[in-house]
């Protein structure tokens, strides 16, 4: 065959194996198009009773708790005020509440129908729906506003922790100079400086029974400093890395320590013997707290776990997993059998001793290092760009927003606040900060209800338990 005659022979087997190709393309998508134009007259009608049943069910899933509490509240208000006017009873609720549910899902028929609606309050009703929104959530305590009323300078590096003695008339500060000051809660003078730590100071607790000061670092030592002469007597030997947190338990003559090497250990304060190892965390261990009653040692860490330990038994009680980000802060609370934990996600409130979830305190959206509570329940919380927000610790209510002021010299990222302590008043709140310095707040006396009201904005559904 010729050369001319193969040419031909080529050219004309590719058009047509072209040609059957756009057969093949145009018969597909004509295919689909009649699959689906076919298809389209056949979809079933929308059944408007199935569709209501679908969104009650819905509701009831996702606000259950919201209406069940609805119905009780009308039973109670039906039965302590049954002469009330129509326009002041409970059923008129529904028209008030921000996001409010009118009737039970289980009631479903053509005149009583559970729907949520969102609506605005009518002047003629605002009174009964405010009753009911103070039962579901309270209204928070008036807490009066803090403010810096002093900056003490004297570190060389970034102030790392704090702590108040017992008689409160001095507090101890540790930074990463390697020195531990120790200064005049009245007058901030400084009154006399430790030296003996080679690395950053990261944990200070002056033991209310004795006169020791205990004293913790990046450099793996944790020292017990006799106050009376001035100089360390005890070191605890054992942790592999640095050592980040201590506790003193309040009532037994033990040290807990904790820190990056992914454990808490329990001390014989006398003996310096390492009475147990707490292991479980598989991260660095970032606070420790010790209280008199169960759970007697709480620990949170970057693992994003909180755990409650069996001090007898040195065992794991309960681990908590619901933080979805590192736990650097824990704090126990004064008074009420209750602690908080906080992370960047949000801040928690738990119940001892099982660790039952109480209520999440959002808004602090930064990376929160400290927490300190007082006997007033103000929750205060400070964080790495120098944020500290002020709370109300039965509602979780935000009732102020400071930001630290960075001094002369330093860096606006310099702005970090590493610890916060409350003296035994709870009138002063001292912090600890990135700026190499010591601020000191308490409440402004000239405040009022009036002058600073609280901007309360209830939402129903916010507290219900995740």
């Amino acid at each position: 065959m010729s050369t001319r005659s193969q040419t031909n022979a080529m050219g004309l087997s590719e058009e047509v194996q072209r040609h059957s190709v756009h057969t093949l393309v145009f018969r597909s998508l004509k295919r689909t198009h009649d699959m689906f134009l076919s298809c389209q007259g056949m979809l079933p009608p929308i059944d408007e009773e199935a569709e209501k049943i679908k969104k009650l069910v819905k509701a009831r899933d996702c606000y259950g708790l919201v209406f069940d509490k609805v119905e009780r509240n009308k039973i109670n208000m039906k039965k302590s005020q049954p002469n009330l006017p129509k326009s002041d009873t409970v059923d008129t609720y529904k028209d008030n509440l921000p996001l409010s549910i009118t009737d039970n899902p289980e009631k479903n028929n053509k005149n009583t129908e559970t729907s949520m609606v969102l609506s605005s309050p009518s002047t003629q009703n605002i009174a009964a729906a405010n009753r009911l929104i103070n039962h579901i959530m309270p209204k928070p305590k008036w807490h009066p506003p803090w403010k810096l009323y002093r900056v003490i300078s004297g570190h060389l590096g970034w102030v790392r922790c704090v702590t108040v003695e017992p008689g409160n008339e001095w507090f101890a500060t540790g930074a990463a100079d390697r020195v531990i000051k120790i200064w005049d809660l009245a007058t901030g003078k400084l009154k006399l400086s430790l030296t003996g730590h080679v690395s950053t100071v990261r944990g200070l607790q002056v033991s209310p029974r004795h006169p020791y000061l205990f004293s913790c670092g990046e450099d793996r030592q944790v020292k017990c400093w006799d106050l009376e002469h001035n100089k360390v007597v005890r070191h605890y030997h054992g942790h592999l890395s640095a050592v980040y947190s201590l506790s003193l338990h309040p009532t037994i003559d033990v040290l807990l320590t904790a820190g990056r090497d992914s454990t808490a250990r329990v001390w014989d304060m006398r003996t310096k013997a390492n009475v147990h190892t707490l292991t479980g965390h598989t991260n660095t261990v970032a606070s420790v707290v010790a209280q008199e009653f169960e759970p007697q040692v709480l620990t949170g860490s970057h693992d994003c776990t909180i755990r409650l330990w069996d001090l007898a038994a040195g065992k794991t009680r309960v681990t908590l997993t619901n933080h979805k980000k590192s736990v650097r802060s824990l704090v126990l609370h004064p008074k009420v059998y209750m602690f908080a934990s906080a992370s960047p996600d949000n801040l928690k409130q738990w119940t001892c001793p099982d660790g039952k979830f109480v209520q999440n305190l959002t808004g602090h959206n930064a990376i929160v290092n400290c927490m300190a509570v007082n006997s007033d329940g103000v929750l205060m919380s400070g964080a790495n760009n120098g944020s500290i927000y002020a709370w109300d610790w039965r509602t979780g209510y935000n009732f102020q927003r400071m930001q630290a002021p960075v001094q002369p010299g330093s860096m606006d990222s310099e702005a970090g606040v590493f610890a916060m302590a409350f003296d035994l008043s709870g009138t002063r709140l001292i912090t600890a900060e990135a700026d190499k310095t010591i601020k000191l707040y308490r409440e402004d006396d000239t405040a009022t209800e009036e002058s600073h009201p609280i901007n309360w904005k209830p939402d129903i559904i916010r507290r219900r338990k995740y």
